[in-house]
């Protein structure tokens, strides 16, 4: 008898996000399901993980073949102790998201959604971030959960290289105006930053983030964003090896 597989997810929206709930509600079509989220939404916390403080963890519900945890902590750190503390074996597929947002082209290194599915390949397990592109808390996840049910149908039925993990983009339209998926590479763009300088009761200044992404190759088929504006969904094989290794050469020369 094949043994029952065993899936955890995550995000980084936080435990009550919509988009967590419905990846939770794909993947128990795949296995037994362990949910190990954020207590409150950390978008945007990359790779952090917490050392300073003691990290606490809430075991919410048993049922339906689903443990849930709620942890006080980054999404990495909710990773690192799902697979510490809460696993009784290395988890067969690990999900990240459904993300409220984008995490195409050079979202990705901000995002805490990335960053779980990272900490999976890290830890040699299948792992897939998954996001939509839409930030509403409301969003209609119905096209999301088909299209991520597709992408982890695949990747159970054919694995993907031990070296990578999977970012997957949709777009937010409705199913029938999807028209297919695609692999791409990561776009070339960046966030232009601008941050607006406010006053407190008090006096004392803060400051908002704010800004807005430049791309920098409008246009150019074959990466996710042109994907993502055709109705495409996009996959980009995403990887921790950060080596240039085309520049090896050119400086193993420098006299330093």
């Amino acid at each position: 008898m094949e043994k029952e597989r065993l899936i955890l997810v995550t995000n980084d929206d936080g435990i009550e996000a919509k988009g967590l709930k419905s990846l939770i509600r794909v993947a128990k079509m795949f296995g037994r399901v362990i949910v190990a989220a954020p207590a409150e939404p950390q978008s945007g916390m990359s790779h952090a993980i917490t050392v300073k403080i003691p990290l606490r963890a809430l075991k919410m519900e048993e049922n339906h073949s689903v443990d849930v945890y709620s942890c006080q902590g980054t999404p990495v750190d909710c990773v690192k102790l799902a697979l510490n503390q809460f696993t009784d074996k290395k988890p067969d597929l690990l999900l990240s998201g459904i993300n409220h947002g984008a995490n195409s082209s050079t979202s990705v290194i901000y995002s805490g959604t990335m960053a779980a599915a990272l900490e999976g390949l890290i830890n040699g397990i299948p792992s897939i971030g998954i996001s939509l592109l839409n930030i509403d808390p409301e969003a209609d996840f119905s096209a999301a959960e088909e299209m991520a049910k597709r992408v982890i149908e695949k990747v159970l039925n054919e694995g993907i290289p031990e070296n990578i993990c999977l970012n997957v983009n949709i777009p937010d339209v409705s199913l029938n105006k999807i028209k297919g998926i695609k692999l791409c590479r990561q776009n070339k763009g960046f966030w232009k930053e601008e941050f607006d300088k406010r006053t407190d009761p008090g006096g004392k200044n803060y400051y908002w983030l704010t800004g807005e992404f430049f791309n920098s190759e409008p246009g150019i088929e074959g990466t996710d964003e042109w994907a993502l504006k055709n109705n495409y969904v996009s996959i980009v094989p995403t990887k921790i090896d950060l080596t240039c290794y085309n520049s090896l050469d050119t400086l193993k020369d420098w006299k330093i």
